[in-house]
């Protein structure tokens, strides 16, 4: 009876050692792409009595990819940008302008430079004037 017991023994290790190579197979190239072979894998882990390995898979891929992202932002180099508006042999930028109405809002309308929320202003090089916006109802225009 001591042979059967061996007998029987070894095929089990040969099954438990088949079903981890399959285990390993499976979770390792697609871990990430389909929910199925994660849920099976763990229930293969349960039978075996181990915990599976699928997360750390999917840890180790998370990391990588925050990585990844970060190094070419670091390396981005930054563009000078300036517009300047031209006509009738002058010349405004688009910081002179908004200075211009925050001007006429602080001492021609009365206000305060804390209340302005939002500046639009509209050019209209043609009649040398600026049309402006402010908080979405105060309307007005000045001559540049």
């Amino acid at each position: 009876m001591a042979e059967v017991k061996k007998a029987k023994a070894a095929p089990v290790k040969e099954e438990v050692k088949a079903a981890e190579v399959k285990t390993e197979a499976k979770v390792a190239p697609k871990a990430e792409t389909k929910p199925e072979v994660k849920e099976a894998a763990k229930s293969e882990a349960k039978k075996l009595g181990r915990k599976p390995a699928v997360k750390k898979v999917a840890a180790k891929k998370e990391t990588e990819k925050k990585a990844a992202v970060r190094k070419p932002a670091a390396k981005k180099a930054e563009v000078n940008e300036t517009v300047n508006f031209q006509f009738n042999g002058k010349s405004y930028t688009p910081e002179d302008l908004v200075k211009s109405c925050k001007d006429v809002w602080k001492y021609d309308l009365n206000g305060k430079e804390e209340d302005i929320k939002s500046i639009e202003l509209y050019v209209k090089p043609e009649e040398n004037t600026t049309y402006y916006v402010i908080n979405g109802d105060v309307t007005g225009s000045f001559f540049i």
